[in-house]
C-alpha cells in the first residue's frame, strides 16, 4: 500500500466527501429497506408541502381581515374570525405532522446507516484490525454513534428546509407580484416603469443579506471546525487520564496531568474565543437584518397605499409574503453554523468507511498473497510454511511450519518482538498479513485466553459462561468451577450484576477465564499470557488443569513466566532474525519431581 492509501483522508479531496458519504447513506432507499425509507419521505413531503398551504392561507387571511377592518364591515369581520380557528388548526396540524413524520425519517436513516456501519466495523474483526492499519483514527465507535447523528439527522431538515424555502419563495412571489403588482414613478421628468417590484426588492434586499451574511461568516467554518477538534482532544485527554488513573496516582503525577488537561482545554477555549468572535460579526449583521426587513416592505408598499392602489389588507399581505420570501432565500445563511457542523461530521463518517474499504482492500489483494486458514486432514494443528509481516510490511516470521498433536501442551517462547502475540493472533485468524496455511481439526471447539479476558455485562453467571449465555447450565457446575479456580469467595454473587469490567481485578478476570475453560471443556485452548496476573502458586494451580481436568485439551500457549515449561510438553523458541524470526521445536525436560508429582496426580 502505498502512504496515500494509508491515510485516506488526505488521499480525498474535501469537495468529494459529501458524494462520498452519499453512495453510503443512499442505500436506505434501495433494497429492502426501500419500500420504508419512500413512503416516510412522501409523508414528509405531504406535509412539508401542506405546511406552506396553511402558510399562504393565514397570509391571505391578513389581507381578508384587515380590509375587513379598514371598511369597518363587523360581519365581514366575524366571517374572518370564524376562519382563523380553522387555519390555525390547519398550521398546527401539519407542523405537527412534518415534525413526527421528519423525526421518524430521521430516526429510521440513521438506524440503517448505523446497522450498516457497525456491521462493517464489527464483522470478520475489522473492529480488532483496524487499530492496526490506521491508528490515527481514533475512537470508531464515536463516529459511529455521533458522526453518523449528526450526519444524519440534520441532513433531513437541510432537505426539507431547502424544498420548503424554494416553494416559499416561488409562492409568496407570486403573492408579491398579483397582489403588489407594478409600480411606475418619476424622477427628473422621466418615467420608470418596475414590473412585479416587490418580488424584485425582497429577491435584491435577500441577497444583499446573504452576501454580507456569508462575507462576514466564510471564516467560520474553518474555526467551528477547529473547535470540534480542539474539543476531541480535550475529551481524549480526559479519557485517557480515567483509563490509567490507577499507573497515574501510583507515581504521584497528578500535577503533571493536570498541567497537561489544563492547557488542553485551554486550546478549546482558544478555539471557541474565536467561534464567539466570527459568530459576534456575524451576529451583527443577521441582527441588523432581522430589525430591517419587517420595516422595509411596508416602506416599499406605503406609495402604493397612498395613491389608493393597495388597501390596508394589501399592504398587510404584502408585508408578511415580503418577509416569507425573504426568510427563504436568506435559509443558507441561517443555517451556516449547522451546515458546517454537519459537513464536518459528514467527512468523519466518510474517513472511517473509507479504511474500512481498504481494510477489505488490503486483506484481500496485498502482494496477491494471504494466509490461508483451513480445515486438516487429520486430529493435528497443522502450520506449514507460514510467514507473518507487519502491516508495513517488515517480516516477522518466517516460513515456520509447525505441527501440534491431539493433546499435546505447546509452550511458545522467545525475545520481546519476535513475534509470539502475532503468531497467536495469526492462529485466532485475526491476523491476516503474511502468506502460508494454518489448519485445525474440524469440528472441535476452540478458547482463546488473552492476557485481559473479556467482561461483558450481565450476572456473574453470565461471565463464566461468556460466549455462551444462552446454553443451560447448572448452578453447582459453575460453583465448582469457581472453587476449583480460587474464585470460592464470590460464589454468593452468582446471581448479581455489576459492572464486573470495573470491579474485577487482572488476577480475578484470569480465573475467570479458566473457570470458562473448566465448563466448556474445549479440544483447542491458546493463551496469550493467560496467568501474567498471578502469583507463582495462583499460575501453578491453574495450570495443573491442563493435566488434570483439561488433559486431553490441545494447549498452545505464550508466556515469560517461570515455571510454565513444567505444564508444557514441548517448547517453541522463536529467535530473532532480520529477515523475520526463525521457529525451532524441542521437548522440555521435566524434573524428576515434576514427573513424579504429575503421575501420582492422574492416579489419583
Amino acid at each position: 500500500m502505498t502512504d496515500t492509501a494509508a491515510h485516506p483522508a488526505d488521499a480525498v479531496p474535501a469537495r468529494s466527501r459529501s458524494r462520498s458519504f452519499f453512495r453510503i447513506a443512499n442505500g436506505f432507499w434501495k433494497g429492502a429497506s426501500a419500500g420504508r425509507a419512500w413512503l416516510l419521505t412522501i409523508v414528509v413531503l405531504a406535509f412539508a408541502f401542506a405546511q406552506i398551504g396553511a402558510q399562504v392561507g393565514i397570509n391571505s387571511w391578513n389581507r381578508l381581515f384587515f380590509d375587513a377592518l379598514e371598511s369597518k364591515d363587523m360581519g365581514a369581520v366575524i366571517t374572518a374570525i370564524g376562519l382563523l380557528p380553522v387555519l390555525l388548526a390547519a398550521a398546527s396540524l401539519t407542523m405537527s405532522g412534518l415534525v413526527v413524520s421528519r423525526m421518524l425519517l430521521q430516526v429510521r436513516w440513521r438506524e440503517w446507516v448505523t446497522e450498516r456501519l457497525a456491521g462493517w466495523w464489527i464483522a470478520d474483526q475489522r473492529y480488532y484490525r483496524l487499530g492496526f492499519l490506521a491508528t490515527e483514527h481514533k475512537a470508531p465507535e464515536f463516529r459511529i454513534a455521533e458522526d453518523v447523528r449528526i450526519a444524519t439527522e440534520p441532513l433531513v431538515e437541510f432537505a426539507i428546509g431547502l424544498l420548503s424555502a424554494a416553494v416559499t419563495a416561488l409562492t409568496f412571489a407570486a403573492i408579491l407580484w398579483t397582489v403588489a403588482g407594478s409600480i411606475t414613478f418619476e424622477i427628473a421628468g422621466s418615467t420608470f416603469f418596475i414590473p412585479a417590484y416587490m418580488a424584485i426588492a425582497a429577491v435584491l434586499y435577500a441577497v444583499i443579506a446573504s452576501l454580507a451574511a456569508y462575507y462576514v461568516g466564510r471564516a467560520l467554518v474553518g474555526k467551528v471546525s477547529t473547535k470540534n477538534e480542539m474539543e476531541a482532544q480535550f475529551r481524549a485527554e480526559m479519557t485517557r487520564l480515567r483509563e490509567n488513573a490507577e499507573s497515574i496516582a501510583l507515581i504521584k503525577g497528578d500535577a503533571d496531568e493536570r498541567s497537561s488537561v489544563i492547557a488542553s482545554y485551554g486550546q478549546v477555549v482558544a478555539a471557541w474565543l474565536a467561534v464567539v468572535r466570527r459568530q459576534g460579526f456575524l451576529a451583527l449583521v443577521l441582527n441588523t437584518n432581522g430589525a430591517l426587513f419587517p420595516v422595509v416592505p411596508l416602506l416599499l408598499a406605503t406609495p402604493k397605499f397612498l395613491s389608493g392602489e393597495l388597501t390596508l389588507g394589501g399592504v398587510m399581505q404584502v408585508a408578511a409574503a415580503f418577509s416569507a420570501v425573504q426568510a427563504a432565500l436568506v435559509w443558507f445563511v441561517d443555517n451556516f453554523v449547522r451546515l458546517s457542523e454537519w459537513y464536518a461530521s459528514v467527512v468523519r463518517v466518510d474517513e472511517l468507511s473509507e479504511t474500512l474499504e481498504e481494510l477489505d482492500i488490503g486483506t484481500i489483494m496485498e502482494d496477491d498473497q494471504q494466509i490461508s486458514l483451513e480445515e486438516s486432514d487429520d486430529d493435528a494443528i497443522q502450520i506449514e510454511n507460514l510467514s507473518l509481516a507487519h502491516r508495513n510490511g517488515r517480516v516477522v516470521i518466517e516460513d515456520a511450519s509447525i505441527r501440534i498433536e491431539p493433546g499435546e501442551k505447546v509452550l511458545i517462547a522467545g525475545e520481546s518482538g519476535t513475534g509470539k502475540s502475532t503468531l497467536i493472533r495469526a492462529l485466532a485468524g485475526l491476523w491476516p498479513w503474511g502468506s502460508g496455511r494454518i489448519a485445525f481439526p474440524r469440528g472441535v471447539r476452540y478458547a482463546f485466553l488473552p492476557q485481559k479476558p473479556y467482561m461483558p455485562r450481565g450476572t456473574l453467571k453470565d461471565l463464566m459462561l461468556y460466549p455462551d449465555g444462552d446454553v443451560a447450565v447448572d448452578d453447582d457446575v459453575v460453583r465448582a468451577a469457581m472453587e476449583r479456580c480460587g474464585l470460592g469467595y464470590m460464589v454468593k454473587r452468582l446471581h448479581e450484576e455489576d459492572d464486573w469490567d470495573r470491579v474485577l481485578s487482572g488476577g480475578e478476570r484470569q480465573r475467570i477465564a479458566f473457570c470458562r475453560l473448566l465448563i466448556q471443556k474445549p479440544a483447542i485452548i491458546v493463551m496469550d499470557e493467560a496467568t501474567a496476573a498471578l502469583d507463582e502458586g495462583s499460575q501453578d494451580s491453574l495450570l495443573s488443569l491442563l493435566e488434570d481436568e483439561l488433559a486431553a485439551s490441545t494447549v498452545i500457549s505464550v508466556g515469560h513466566r517461570p515455571g510454565l515449561e513444567e505444564f508444557h510438553g514441548r517448547k517453541i523458541t522463536l529467535t530473532r532474525r532480520p529477515a523475520g524470526a526463525r521457529v525451532t521445536s524441542a521437548p522440555i525436560r521435566h524434573s524428576l519431581w515434576r514427573v513424579v508429582r504429575s503421575a501420582g496426580r492422574r492416579s489419583a
